[in-house]
C-alpha cells in the first residue's frame, strides 16, 4: 500500500489557503471601492459651499466650493497637455490665493483644443472674480512622464507648476477645477471638471481566486481518488 501523500496534501492546503485569502481580500476590496464611490457620488451632489466652510469639514474630495479669486481672469497660467474628450489639447493652470486665506490654490481654468491659437491676456489686476470651483486629487507624475518645456507640463505637479508660476507660500496640493467661466472672451476655453475614473474589478477578481480554489480543490480529491483506487486489491 502506498503511503497518503501527506507532502501533495499539506502544499495543496496552503494553496487554498492563499486563494481563499486572496478571494476574501478581493471582496473586502469590493466593499471598500463601493463605499468610495458612494461617497464620491454623495459629495459630488452637494451644491457649492464657501471655501471656509470646504475647508472645514476634512475631506475636500469631488466638493465645490465657492471662493473669489481676485486678477485670475488676467493671471500668468501654465500649460497641461491633456485628452478631453477624444481631442488633444490643453488645460490652463493658475494660482489663486483666495480672499481671507494663507494658501494658494491651483485652479484649472479650462480646456483648450490644440488647434485654438487663443489665450487669455496676462496683465496685473485686482478685479474680483468669484469661482465655484471643484476640489480633487491626483496621483503625481512618473520617471516616464517629459520634462515641462516651454510652460507646458506633460503631467499635474502642483509643486513644479506653482514655482514656474512663481508662487510664493503654502500651495495646496489638491486641483481645483473651475466650473465657472474665467475667460467669457475665449469661447474656446471650456471649464470642466474630468469624471470620476473609477474602476471596480474586485468581484471578477474574487470569481476567479474563488474559482481557482474550487479547481485545486477538485484537481486535489481526483488525484487523490484515483491513487486511493490504485491502492485497492
Amino acid at each position: 500500500m502506498r503511503r497518503f501523500p501527506w507532502i501533495l496534501t499539506v502544499l495543496t492546503a496552503l494553496a487554498l489557503c492563499l486563494l481563499i485569502g486572496l478571494g476574501v481580500w478581493q471582496v473586502e476590496r469590493l466593499q471598500w471601492k463601493v463605499g468610495l464611490m458612494d461617497a464620491a457620488d454623495a459629495a459630488a451632489a452637494k451644491p457649492p459651499a464657501p471655501l471656509v466652510e470646504i475647508l472645514g469639514q476634512g475631506d475636500l474630495e469631488f466638493r465645490k466650493a465657492l471662493m473669489v479669486c481676485r486678477g485670475l481672469a488676467t493671471a500668468p497660467y501654465v500649460e497641461l497637455q491633456t485628452i478631453h474628450d477624444g481631442k488633444p489639447g490643453v488645460r490652463l493652470i493658475s494660482a489663486c490665493r483666495p480672499e481671507g486665506q494663507d494658501f494658494s490654490l491651483l485652479i484649472d481654468r479650462g480646456f483648450i483644443p490644440e488647434a485654438v491659437s487663443a489665450r487669455p491676456r496676462v496683465i496685473d489686476s485686482t478685479l474680483p472674480l468669484v469661482l465655484v470651483g471643484e476640489f480633487r486629487t491626483f496621483s503625481r507624475p512618473n520617471g516616464m512622464t517629459p520634462a515641462p518645456s516651454n510652460g507646458r507640463f506633460y503631467g499635474r505637479d502642483n509643486e513644479a507648476m506653482a514655482k514656474a508660476l512663481k508662487v510664493t507660500g503654502p500651495v495646496r496640493p489638491e486641483a481645483v477645477y473651475a466650473l465657472t467661466q474665467t475667460n467669457p472672451e475665449i469661447e474656446a476655453l471650456k471649464p470642466s471638471a474630468p469624471p470620476a475614473a473609477f474602476t471596480n474589478n474586485h468581484f471578477g477578481y474574487a470569481l476567479t481566486w474563488f474559482g481557482l480554489a474550487i479547481v485545486l480543490a477538485g484537481f486535489y480529491v481526483a488525484l487523490l481518488r484515483r491513487r486511493l483506487k490504485k491502492d485497492t486489491p
